[in-house]
Protein backbone atom coordinates (compact mmCIF):
# COMPACT_ATOMS: atom_id res chain seq x y z
CA UNK A 1 0.00 0.00 0.00
CA UNK A 2 2.79 2.42 0.97
CA UNK A 3 4.56 1.80 -2.33
CA UNK A 4 1.38 2.33 -4.35
CA UNK A 5 0.70 5.70 -2.73
CA UNK A 6 4.21 7.16 -2.45
CA UNK A 7 6.47 4.96 -4.54
CA UNK A 8 8.45 4.17 -1.39
CA UNK A 9 9.34 0.55 -0.65
CA UNK A 10 8.90 -0.79 2.87
CA UNK A 11 12.67 -1.17 3.33
CA UNK A 12 13.24 2.43 2.21
CA UNK A 13 10.62 3.62 4.68
CA UNK A 14 12.34 1.85 7.56
CA UNK A 15 15.68 3.34 6.55
CA UNK A 16 14.12 6.82 6.55
CA UNK A 17 12.44 6.21 9.90
CA UNK A 18 15.70 4.95 11.40
CA UNK A 19 17.59 8.07 10.28
CA UNK A 20 14.88 10.37 11.59
CA UNK A 21 14.95 8.62 14.97
CA UNK A 22 18.75 8.60 15.23
CA UNK A 23 18.91 12.31 14.41
CA UNK A 24 15.95 13.33 16.56
CA UNK A 25 16.73 11.41 19.75
CA UNK A 26 19.71 13.66 20.70
CA UNK A 27 17.27 16.59 20.72
CA UNK A 28 14.77 14.68 22.85
CA UNK A 29 17.32 13.70 25.49
CA UNK A 30 21.04 14.63 25.56
CA UNK A 31 22.09 11.14 26.70
CA UNK A 32 21.58 10.04 23.09
CA UNK A 33 23.86 12.75 21.65
CA UNK A 34 26.24 10.12 20.20
CA UNK A 35 23.52 8.88 17.82
CA UNK A 36 23.91 12.01 15.68
CA UNK A 37 27.37 10.81 14.55
CA UNK A 38 25.83 8.04 12.44
CA UNK A 39 22.24 9.25 12.09
CA UNK A 40 22.46 9.91 8.34
CA UNK A 41 23.72 6.44 7.44
CA UNK A 42 20.31 4.71 7.07
CA UNK A 43 19.10 7.57 4.88
CA UNK A 44 22.10 7.30 2.58
CA UNK A 45 21.66 3.57 2.37
CA UNK A 46 18.10 4.24 1.22
CA UNK A 47 19.39 6.79 -1.29
CA UNK A 48 21.89 4.45 -2.95
CA UNK A 49 21.38 4.62 -6.71
CA UNK A 50 18.36 6.87 -6.22
CA UNK A 51 18.13 10.18 -8.00
CA UNK A 52 15.71 12.96 -8.77
CA UNK A 53 12.19 12.90 -7.34
CA UNK A 54 12.63 9.54 -5.61
CA UNK A 55 15.65 10.81 -3.66
CA UNK A 56 13.78 13.98 -2.75
CA UNK A 57 10.72 12.09 -1.48
CA UNK A 58 12.79 9.74 0.69
CA UNK A 59 14.71 12.63 2.22
CA UNK A 60 11.60 14.76 2.63
CA UNK A 61 9.90 11.90 4.47
CA UNK A 62 12.90 11.66 6.78
CA UNK A 63 12.66 15.39 7.40
CA UNK A 64 8.95 15.25 8.19
CA UNK A 65 9.47 12.50 10.77
CA UNK A 66 12.50 14.27 12.25
CA UNK A 67 10.71 17.58 12.70
CA UNK A 68 7.53 16.03 14.07
CA UNK A 69 9.62 14.28 16.72
CA UNK A 70 11.76 17.33 17.44
CA UNK A 71 9.20 20.15 17.67
CA UNK A 72 6.03 18.24 18.55
CA UNK A 73 5.71 20.54 21.58
CA UNK A 74 4.53 23.34 19.28
CA UNK A 75 1.14 21.61 19.25
CA UNK A 76 0.58 23.15 22.70
CA UNK A 77 0.43 26.53 20.95
CA UNK A 78 -0.84 25.85 17.44
CA UNK A 79 -1.56 22.60 15.60
CA UNK A 80 -1.87 24.26 12.20
CA UNK A 81 1.35 26.17 12.80
CA UNK A 82 3.12 22.91 13.68
CA UNK A 83 1.90 21.20 10.50
CA UNK A 84 2.90 24.10 8.25
CA UNK A 85 6.29 24.49 9.92
CA UNK A 86 7.09 20.78 9.66
CA UNK A 87 6.13 20.68 5.98
CA UNK A 88 8.34 23.71 5.33
CA UNK A 89 11.36 22.58 7.36
CA UNK A 90 11.32 19.12 5.78
CA UNK A 91 12.05 20.78 2.44
CA UNK A 92 15.64 21.31 3.56
CA UNK A 93 16.00 17.58 4.15
CA UNK A 94 14.51 16.96 0.72
CA UNK A 95 16.94 19.31 -0.99
CA UNK A 96 19.82 17.78 0.95
CA UNK A 97 18.96 14.28 -0.23
CA UNK A 98 18.26 15.39 -3.80
CA UNK A 99 21.70 16.96 -4.18
CA UNK A 100 23.84 14.81 -1.92
CA UNK A 101 22.92 11.55 -3.69
CA UNK A 102 24.89 12.99 -6.61
CA UNK A 103 27.73 14.36 -4.52
CA UNK A 104 28.31 11.14 -2.62
CA UNK A 105 29.67 9.43 -5.72
CA UNK A 106 32.37 12.06 -6.19
CA UNK A 107 35.95 12.02 -4.90
CA UNK A 108 35.45 14.82 -2.38
CA UNK A 109 32.08 13.70 -0.97
CA UNK A 110 33.39 13.91 2.61
CA UNK A 111 33.77 17.69 2.10
CA UNK A 112 30.94 18.50 -0.30
CA UNK A 113 28.15 16.69 1.54
CA UNK A 114 28.89 18.35 4.94
CA UNK A 115 29.22 21.68 3.10
CA UNK A 116 25.80 21.21 1.55
CA UNK A 117 24.27 20.48 4.97
CA UNK A 118 25.84 23.60 6.52
CA UNK A 119 24.65 25.77 3.63
CA UNK A 120 21.10 24.49 4.09
CA UNK A 121 21.21 24.99 7.87
CA UNK A 122 22.40 28.55 7.32
CA UNK A 123 19.66 29.16 4.75
CA UNK A 124 17.03 27.80 7.15
CA UNK A 125 18.36 30.11 9.83
CA UNK A 126 17.76 33.21 7.71
CA UNK A 127 15.04 32.64 5.12
CA UNK A 128 11.48 33.75 6.03
CA UNK A 129 12.76 35.44 9.23
CA UNK A 130 14.81 32.33 10.08
CA UNK A 131 14.33 29.27 12.26
CA UNK A 132 17.77 28.14 13.52
CA UNK A 133 16.27 25.59 15.89
CA UNK A 134 17.75 22.11 16.39
CA UNK A 135 20.83 22.79 14.32
CA UNK A 136 22.74 19.54 14.15
CA UNK A 137 25.64 20.94 16.17
CA UNK A 138 23.33 21.73 19.09
CA UNK A 139 22.98 17.99 19.74
CA UNK A 140 26.48 18.07 21.28
CA UNK A 141 25.95 20.92 23.73
CA UNK A 142 27.06 18.82 26.71
CA UNK A 143 30.20 17.55 24.93
CA UNK A 144 32.53 20.31 26.11
CA UNK A 145 35.68 19.12 24.33
CA UNK A 146 33.89 19.02 20.98
CA UNK A 147 32.09 22.37 21.16
CA UNK A 148 35.12 24.53 22.04
CA UNK A 149 35.88 25.04 18.35
CA UNK A 150 32.66 27.08 18.18
CA UNK A 151 34.65 30.17 19.13
CA UNK A 152 36.21 29.81 15.65
CA UNK A 153 33.52 28.29 13.45
CA UNK A 154 30.32 28.89 15.37
CA UNK A 155 27.87 26.02 15.70
CA UNK A 156 28.29 25.41 11.95
CA UNK A 157 31.66 23.74 12.53
CA UNK A 158 30.09 21.12 14.79
CA UNK A 159 27.35 20.41 12.24
CA UNK A 160 30.00 20.09 9.52
CA UNK A 161 32.01 17.63 11.59
CA UNK A 162 29.02 15.44 12.44
CA UNK A 163 28.04 15.04 8.78
CA UNK A 164 31.66 14.40 7.83
CA UNK A 165 31.91 11.55 10.35
CA UNK A 166 28.63 10.17 9.01
CA UNK A 167 30.12 10.13 5.52
CA UNK A 168 33.22 8.27 6.72
CA UNK A 169 31.16 5.58 8.43
CA UNK A 170 28.86 5.33 5.42
CA UNK A 171 31.89 4.66 3.21
CA UNK A 172 32.54 1.57 5.34
CA UNK A 173 29.06 0.23 4.68
CA UNK A 174 29.27 0.58 0.94
CA UNK A 175 32.79 -0.75 0.45
CA UNK A 176 32.95 -4.05 -1.39
CA UNK A 177 36.16 -4.88 0.38
CA UNK A 178 37.12 -3.93 3.90
CA UNK A 179 36.80 -0.14 4.12
CA UNK A 180 40.31 0.72 5.22
CA UNK A 181 41.71 -0.44 1.91
CA UNK A 182 39.58 2.10 0.09
CA UNK A 183 39.20 4.92 2.60
CA UNK A 184 42.35 4.91 4.72
CA UNK A 185 43.25 8.43 3.57
CA UNK A 186 39.83 9.70 4.59
CA UNK A 187 40.13 8.10 8.01
CA UNK A 188 43.64 9.45 8.44
CA UNK A 189 42.40 12.94 7.59
CA UNK A 190 39.50 12.63 10.01
CA UNK A 191 41.78 11.28 12.73
CA UNK A 192 44.10 14.27 12.38
CA UNK A 193 41.17 16.69 12.24
CA UNK A 194 39.50 15.18 15.31
CA UNK A 195 42.78 15.15 17.22
CA UNK A 196 43.34 18.82 16.51
CA UNK A 197 39.78 19.69 17.45
CA UNK A 198 39.79 17.72 20.71
CA UNK A 199 43.26 19.04 21.47
CA UNK A 200 41.98 22.57 21.01
CA UNK A 201 39.06 21.76 23.30
CA UNK A 202 41.44 20.35 25.92
CA UNK A 203 43.59 23.48 25.74
CA UNK A 204 40.60 25.79 26.06
CA UNK A 205 39.19 23.92 29.02
CA UNK A 206 42.40 23.37 30.94
CA UNK A 207 44.90 26.07 29.95
CA UNK A 208 43.16 29.06 28.43
CA UNK A 209 44.13 32.16 30.39
CA UNK A 210 41.08 34.09 29.25
CA UNK A 211 38.75 31.63 30.89
CA UNK A 212 40.74 30.43 33.88
CA UNK A 213 42.39 33.69 34.92
CA UNK A 214 42.50 34.13 38.68
CA UNK A 215 42.53 37.91 38.32
CA UNK A 216 39.28 39.03 36.70
CA UNK A 217 38.64 42.73 36.23
CA UNK A 218 35.49 42.45 38.25
CA UNK A 219 33.08 39.98 39.82
CA UNK A 220 29.31 40.40 39.81
CA UNK A 221 26.81 38.49 41.88
CA UNK A 222 23.61 37.71 39.99
CA UNK A 223 20.30 36.27 41.17
CA UNK A 224 17.81 34.65 38.78
CA UNK A 225 14.19 34.22 39.83
CA UNK A 226 12.19 31.30 38.40
CA UNK A 227 8.54 31.84 39.49
CA UNK A 228 6.91 28.96 37.54
CA UNK A 229 3.78 30.92 36.69
CA UNK A 230 1.34 28.72 34.70
CA UNK A 231 0.79 30.10 31.22
CA UNK A 232 -2.98 29.95 31.58
CA UNK A 233 -2.74 32.36 34.54
CA UNK A 234 -0.21 34.88 33.22
CA UNK A 235 -2.69 37.25 31.63
CA UNK A 236 -5.69 36.61 33.86
CA UNK A 237 -6.69 39.75 35.77
CA UNK A 238 -7.59 37.77 38.88
CA UNK A 239 -4.08 36.24 38.97
CA UNK A 240 -2.13 39.48 39.11
CA UNK A 241 -1.86 39.66 42.89
CA UNK A 242 -0.78 36.01 43.09
CA UNK A 243 1.85 36.53 40.36
CA UNK A 244 3.42 39.59 41.96
CA UNK A 245 3.41 37.97 45.40
CA UNK A 246 5.27 34.98 43.96
CA UNK A 247 7.94 37.25 42.49
CA UNK A 248 8.32 39.28 45.67
CA UNK A 249 8.55 36.20 47.91
CA UNK A 250 11.29 34.58 45.81
CA UNK A 251 13.13 37.89 45.46
CA UNK A 252 13.01 38.51 49.23
CA UNK A 253 14.76 35.16 49.74
CA UNK A 254 17.38 35.91 47.08
CA UNK A 255 18.16 39.36 48.50
CA UNK A 256 19.40 37.75 51.74
CA UNK A 257 22.43 36.51 49.75
CA UNK A 258 23.27 40.08 48.69
CA UNK A 259 23.23 39.94 44.86
CA UNK A 260 24.40 42.86 42.73
CA UNK A 261 21.50 42.38 40.30
CA UNK A 262 18.18 40.55 40.44
CA UNK A 263 16.82 39.11 37.19
CA UNK A 264 13.18 38.29 36.43
CA UNK A 265 12.13 36.43 33.27
CA UNK A 266 10.43 37.56 30.07
CA UNK A 267 7.05 39.29 30.49
CA UNK A 268 7.35 39.21 34.29
CA UNK A 269 4.72 41.88 34.80
CA UNK A 270 1.23 40.60 33.92
CA UNK A 271 0.24 43.94 32.32
CA UNK A 272 1.17 46.33 29.53
CA UNK A 273 3.44 48.64 31.49
CA UNK A 274 2.25 52.01 30.14
CA UNK A 275 -1.41 51.09 30.38
CA UNK A 276 -1.20 50.39 34.11
CA UNK A 277 1.64 52.61 35.37
CA UNK A 278 0.92 51.93 39.03
CA UNK A 279 2.65 48.54 38.57
CA UNK A 280 5.89 50.30 37.68
CA UNK A 281 5.48 52.67 40.64
CA UNK A 282 4.99 49.79 43.06
CA UNK A 283 7.94 47.96 41.52
CA UNK A 284 10.12 51.03 41.98
CA UNK A 285 9.06 51.30 45.62
CA UNK A 286 9.94 47.66 46.15
CA UNK A 287 13.38 48.08 44.54
CA UNK A 288 14.15 51.22 46.55
CA UNK A 289 13.17 49.40 49.73
CA UNK A 290 15.74 46.69 49.02
CA UNK A 291 18.37 48.85 47.30
CA UNK A 292 18.97 46.14 44.69
CA UNK A 293 18.82 46.76 40.92
CA UNK A 294 16.19 44.75 39.04
CA UNK A 295 16.11 43.56 35.42
CA UNK A 296 12.64 42.44 34.37
CA UNK A 297 10.60 41.70 31.27
CA UNK A 298 7.36 43.38 30.34
CA UNK A 299 5.14 44.21 27.40
CA UNK A 300 5.48 47.95 26.75
CA UNK A 301 3.73 50.34 24.40
CA UNK A 302 4.61 53.42 22.39
CA UNK A 303 1.62 54.96 20.70
CA UNK A 304 -0.27 52.13 19.03
CA UNK A 305 2.73 49.80 18.97
CA UNK A 306 3.50 47.08 21.51
CA UNK A 307 6.96 45.72 22.33
CA UNK A 308 8.43 42.74 24.15
CA UNK A 309 10.89 44.57 26.37
CA UNK A 310 13.55 44.18 29.04
CA UNK A 311 13.90 47.04 31.55
CA UNK A 312 16.46 47.87 34.24
CA UNK A 313 15.64 49.73 37.47
CA UNK A 314 18.51 50.97 39.63
CA UNK A 315 18.65 50.43 43.39
CA UNK A 316 17.44 54.02 43.73
CA UNK A 317 14.32 53.33 41.70
CA UNK A 318 15.45 55.01 38.45
CA UNK A 319 14.40 53.39 35.17
CA UNK A 320 17.84 53.26 33.54
CA UNK A 321 17.47 51.37 30.26
CA UNK A 322 14.99 49.57 28.04
CA UNK A 323 15.65 47.04 25.29
CA UNK A 324 12.91 46.17 22.82
CA UNK A 325 13.16 42.74 21.27
CA UNK A 326 14.72 42.81 17.80
CA UNK A 327 13.97 39.34 16.43
CA UNK A 328 10.35 38.35 16.89
CA UNK A 329 8.81 34.87 16.91
CA UNK A 330 6.80 34.25 13.73
CA UNK A 331 3.25 33.04 14.49
CA UNK A 332 3.90 33.84 18.14
CA UNK A 333 4.59 37.58 18.29
CA UNK A 334 3.63 38.48 14.75
CA UNK A 335 2.25 36.89 11.60
CA UNK A 336 4.46 37.11 8.51
CA UNK A 337 2.64 38.49 5.49
CA UNK A 338 -0.48 39.12 7.58
CA UNK A 339 -1.99 41.51 5.02
CA UNK A 340 -1.71 38.97 2.21
CA UNK A 341 -2.46 35.82 4.19
CA UNK A 342 -5.29 36.70 6.51
CA UNK A 343 -6.12 33.05 7.19
CA UNK A 344 -2.90 32.82 9.16
CA UNK A 345 -4.55 34.82 11.95
CA UNK A 346 -5.91 31.51 13.20
CA UNK A 347 -2.49 30.24 14.23
CA UNK A 348 -1.21 33.29 16.09
CA UNK A 349 -1.45 32.98 19.90
CA UNK A 350 -0.59 36.66 20.35
CA UNK A 351 -1.35 39.78 18.36
CA UNK A 352 1.31 41.71 16.53
CA UNK A 353 4.36 42.82 18.51
CA UNK A 354 6.55 45.55 17.00
CA UNK A 355 10.23 45.04 16.34
CA UNK A 356 12.72 47.02 18.41
CA UNK A 357 15.06 49.49 16.79
CA UNK A 358 18.50 49.04 18.31
CA UNK A 359 20.84 47.04 20.50
CA UNK A 360 20.83 48.27 24.10
CA UNK A 361 23.76 47.74 26.42
CA UNK A 362 22.75 47.72 30.08
CA UNK A 363 25.47 49.15 32.34
CA UNK A 364 24.58 48.06 35.87
CA UNK A 365 26.35 46.30 37.61
CA UNK A 366 28.48 46.05 34.45
CA UNK A 367 27.98 46.08 30.70
CA UNK A 368 25.66 43.31 29.54
CA UNK A 369 23.23 42.54 26.72
CA UNK A 370 19.81 40.92 26.94
CA UNK A 371 18.44 38.30 24.58
CA UNK A 372 14.67 37.93 24.91
CA UNK A 373 13.04 34.54 24.38
CA UNK A 374 14.39 32.73 21.33
CA UNK A 375 16.76 35.57 20.37
CA UNK A 376 19.50 33.40 21.84
CA UNK A 377 19.19 30.97 18.90
CA UNK A 378 20.43 33.73 16.57
CA UNK A 379 24.19 33.85 16.87
CA UNK A 380 24.53 37.24 15.17
CA UNK A 381 22.44 38.92 17.89
CA UNK A 382 24.68 37.65 20.69
CA UNK A 383 27.78 38.51 18.68
CA UNK A 384 26.57 42.07 18.07
CA UNK A 385 25.90 42.64 21.77
CA UNK A 386 29.43 41.53 22.63
CA UNK A 387 30.86 43.72 19.85
CA UNK A 388 29.08 46.68 21.46
CA UNK A 389 30.74 46.08 24.79
CA UNK A 390 28.66 43.48 26.63
CA UNK A 391 30.85 41.56 29.10
CA UNK A 392 28.15 39.01 29.81
CA UNK A 393 24.80 38.05 28.29
CA UNK A 394 21.39 37.49 29.85
CA UNK A 395 18.59 35.47 28.27
CA UNK A 396 15.13 36.10 29.73
CA UNK A 397 12.45 33.78 28.44
CA UNK A 398 9.08 32.17 29.05
CA UNK A 399 8.89 28.59 27.76
CA UNK A 400 5.73 27.77 29.71
CA UNK A 401 3.85 27.75 26.39
CA UNK A 402 5.30 24.39 25.46
CA UNK A 403 4.65 22.37 28.59
CA UNK A 404 6.98 19.86 30.23
CA UNK A 405 8.72 18.86 27.02
CA UNK A 406 12.27 18.75 25.57
CA UNK A 407 11.74 22.28 24.20
CA UNK A 408 13.27 23.79 27.35
CA UNK A 409 16.50 21.82 26.90
CA UNK A 410 16.63 22.45 23.15
CA UNK A 411 16.47 26.13 24.01
CA UNK A 412 19.19 25.74 26.65
CA UNK A 413 21.47 24.10 24.06
CA UNK A 414 21.44 27.25 21.92
CA UNK A 415 22.43 29.38 24.93
CA UNK A 416 25.42 27.12 25.58
CA UNK A 417 26.75 27.80 22.09
CA UNK A 418 26.27 31.56 22.40
CA UNK A 419 28.47 31.50 25.52
CA UNK A 420 31.23 29.49 23.82
CA UNK A 421 31.14 31.42 20.54
CA UNK A 422 31.74 34.71 22.34
CA UNK A 423 33.62 33.45 25.43
CA UNK A 424 31.31 35.22 27.85
CA UNK A 425 29.11 34.08 30.70
CA UNK A 426 25.48 33.68 29.77
CA UNK A 427 22.78 33.79 32.42
CA UNK A 428 19.34 32.34 31.65
CA UNK A 429 16.24 33.36 33.56
CA UNK A 430 13.19 31.37 32.51
CA UNK A 431 9.68 31.48 33.93
CA UNK A 432 9.41 27.69 34.15
CA UNK A 433 13.05 26.77 33.46
CA UNK A 434 15.71 26.00 32.54
CA UNK A 435 17.23 28.94 34.46
CA UNK A 436 20.98 28.48 34.37
CA UNK A 437 24.44 30.00 34.68
CA UNK A 438 26.64 29.03 31.72
CA UNK A 439 30.40 29.61 31.68
CA UNK A 440 32.41 30.83 28.64
CA UNK A 441 33.41 27.18 28.20
CA UNK A 442 29.78 26.19 27.76
CA UNK A 443 29.67 24.44 31.13
CA UNK A 444 26.31 24.66 32.86
CA UNK A 445 27.50 25.77 36.30
CA UNK A 446 24.14 25.57 38.03
CA UNK A 447 20.39 25.62 37.46
CA UNK A 448 17.32 26.36 39.55
CA UNK A 449 16.19 22.99 40.91
CA UNK A 450 13.74 21.64 43.43
CA UNK A 451 14.47 19.03 46.10
CA UNK A 452 13.94 16.22 43.57
CA UNK A 453 16.49 17.65 41.14
CA UNK A 454 13.87 18.85 38.65
CA UNK A 455 14.75 22.07 36.82
CA UNK A 456 11.66 22.76 34.71
CA UNK A 457 8.23 23.66 36.01
CA UNK A 458 9.58 24.31 39.48
CA UNK A 459 9.89 27.59 41.36
CA UNK A 460 12.97 28.93 43.08
CA UNK A 461 16.00 31.15 42.69
CA UNK A 462 19.72 30.77 42.11
CA UNK A 463 22.65 33.05 42.83
CA UNK A 464 26.13 32.84 41.36
CA UNK A 465 29.16 35.10 41.33
CA UNK A 466 30.64 35.36 37.85
CA UNK A 467 34.05 36.85 36.96
CA UNK A 468 34.30 39.38 34.16
CA UNK A 469 37.38 39.73 31.97
CA UNK A 470 38.52 42.20 29.38
CA UNK A 471 36.47 41.64 26.29
CA UNK A 472 38.67 40.28 23.51
CA UNK A 473 36.57 39.23 20.52
CA UNK A 474 36.92 35.61 19.53
CA UNK A 475 37.71 34.62 15.96
CA UNK A 476 34.03 33.92 15.47
CA UNK A 477 33.18 37.21 17.13
CA UNK A 478 35.34 39.07 14.59
CA UNK A 479 34.46 37.21 11.42
CA UNK A 480 31.05 35.71 12.14
CA UNK A 481 29.47 33.10 9.89
CA UNK A 482 32.37 32.59 7.49
CA UNK A 483 32.02 28.79 7.42
CA UNK A 484 28.67 28.66 5.54
CA UNK A 485 30.17 30.90 2.86
CA UNK A 486 33.37 28.87 2.81
CA UNK A 487 31.17 25.79 2.42
CA UNK A 488 29.81 27.27 -0.81
CA UNK A 489 33.37 27.33 -2.15
CA UNK A 490 33.98 23.76 -0.93
CA UNK A 491 30.82 22.63 -2.67
CA UNK A 492 31.66 24.36 -5.94
CA UNK A 493 35.20 22.99 -5.87
CA UNK A 494 34.02 19.44 -5.26
CA UNK A 495 31.34 19.66 -7.93
CA UNK A 496 33.79 21.12 -10.44
CA UNK A 497 36.36 18.39 -9.79
CA UNK A 498 33.63 15.78 -10.14
CA UNK A 499 32.50 17.17 -13.50
CA UNK A 500 36.08 17.34 -14.79
CA UNK A 501 36.71 13.76 -13.72
CA UNK A 502 33.58 12.49 -15.53
CA UNK A 503 34.52 14.30 -18.74
CA UNK A 504 38.04 12.97 -18.69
Amino acid sequence: MLRKITGIKAAEFWFCLSSALLLALPFLTPKFSSLAWFGFIPLFLALREKYGLHAFILSYLTGVIFWVLTIFWLVNVTLLGLVLLVLYLALYFGIFGLLSCRLINTKYFFITVPSLWVILEYARSHLLTGFPWSLLGYSQYLNLYIIQMSDITGVWGISFLIVMINMAIYSVFISRSFAFKRTWRLFLFLLIFLSLMIGYGYYRINYSYHINSVNPLKEVRLAVIQPNIPQELKWQTHSRVFIMQRYFELTDMAIKDNPDLIIWPEASLPVVLEEEPHYLLSLRDYVVGNQKPLLFGSVTSKGNLYYNSALLISGQGELLSQYDKLHLVPFGEYIPFRDSLRFLDTIAPIGDIARGGDYTIFRLPDNFGVLICFEDVFSELARNFVKRGARFLVNITNDAWFGKTPEAYQHLAASVFRAVENRVYLVRCANTGVSAFISPLGKIISTVKDDKGEDIFVQGYKIETIPLYSSTPTFYGRYGDFLPFLSVLFLLFGMTKGIIKKRS
